[in-house]
């Protein structure tokens, strides 16, 4: 049976904040089992676009016109101790860049990021560390074209994340 956290973004909504960091670090917290009820003022067609992608289905209730209720139910347990993997398990090489970036606020990271690897030539690898997992970087690597394996340290704190170019990443990034 999934535990559900609840999350309430309403007033930081209707203050004009934007909740999104609060709810993808919210989700970084979730146990694998775990699901999340956020309330919001409107229904997050975006984000429930975004944890479909990440294995959540979801359900989502009108209370109000601007009262919504919507449960997100993870399909299948979390692996943290899986990698985000999207290339095979061949042997990396040494990075040519090692980037620490765990003190920088989003978008900063995944910007100075992508203008790093528009600098490198075909096949060459960056590793970075930030304070989260990239969630964004990833949909951005995937259409470059760009090869990467990551995970988070023991601590479950650092994101560790090493990425290696591709011709067609590097014929695509400007695309």
């Amino acid at each position: 049976m999934v535990q559900f956290r609840e999350l309430d973004v309403r007033q930081i909504l209707r203050d004009g904040g934007m909740p999104f960091q609060l709810i993808m670090d919210t989700f970084a917290g979730l146990d694998p089992d775990e699901g999340l009820t956020l309330r919001a003022i409107f229904e997050p067609v975006p984000l429930i676009r975004q944890l479909e992608k990440r294995g959540y289905s979801h359900v989502a209730k009108r209370l109000a016109d601007d009262d919504w209720e919507i449960d997100f139910i993870p399909n299948k347990p979390i692996q943290r101790s899986e990698p985000a993997v999207a290339t095979t398990e061949a042997v990396w090489p040494e990075p040519v860049w090692n980037l620490d970036l765990t003190d920088l606020a989003p978008p900063e990271p995944m910007e100075r990021i992508l203008s790093r690897l528009e600098t490198m030539e075909n096949g060459e690898v960056l590793f970075a560390l930030l304070n989260r997992e990239p969630v964004f970087l990833f949909n951005e690597l995937k259409a470059r074209g760009h090869e990467w394996i990551g995970n988070f340290d023991s601590s479950g704190k650092t994101y560790r994340i090493m990425i290696r170019t591709t011709a067609g990443g590097q014929n695509d990034a400007g695309a």
